[in-house]
């Protein structure tokens, strides 16, 4: 006969030597983290939400970056978000603007500055994301920007954002977007 395996109480307090979420090991087999909680957003997303508002604000307000920078760090959400991350959209986006509507501008129909301020601001995220961030593959940095669109800007606003980036994303990682689309005929 076995002995009968006690529940833990509820109410206690976590044991001492509990690691914090983000330190918990990674899965025996894959080495990846365990699959998040449906609806919980992960650290980077977060981070491109709160950029998004801020160069929203910068875009429509024309406010200075560090009186943005300063706003959306009072945000909430943000102890949740990746602050390096976060830090690199809003001050690249900011700091490339032109360069980076260049780039856009090669794949729309109109002047970025006649798009509404919402899908300008996931664009340049997701030009900016295409351009520096390497470690992000090419499809998740157009996915969360198509995501961001969703979330913030008009109806079919993603459908417009997924295809201008699905072009720029050519022109910024021509290698990477070579290999996918060989592999997948």
């Amino acid at each position: 006969m076995s002995t009968p395996v006690p529940h833990p109480d509820p109410s206690a307090a976590p044991a001492a030597d509990a690691a914090p979420a983000a330190a918990r090991p990674r899965g025996p087999r894959s080495g990846k983290p365990a699959a998040r909680v449906p609806g919980q957003k992960s650290a980077r997303r977060r981070s491109r939400e709160i950029a998004v508002q801020g160069l929203y604000e910068w875009l429509v307000a024309a406010t200075e970056a560090g009186l943005i920078d300063a706003h959306m760090r009072e945000q909430e959400e943000f102890p949740l978000a990746d602050a390096k991350h976060f830090d690199l959209l809003l001050h690249g986006c900011i700091g490339e603007a032109a360069l980076l509507d260049e780039v856009l501008a090669r794949h729309t129909d109109r002047r970025t500055t006649e798009l509404s301020p919402v899908e300008h601001a996931v664009l340049l995220i997701g030009a900016y994301e295409l351009r520096h961030c390497l470690d992000v593959p090419y499809k998740v940095a157009i996915n969360e920007a198509v995501e961001l669109a969703k979330a913030f800007g008009g109806t079919d606003g993603h459908k417009y954002v997924n295809g201008v980036l699905d072009k720029a994303a050519a022109e910024l990682r021509p290698v990477e977007v070579a290999a996918r689309r060989g592999a997948a005929r």
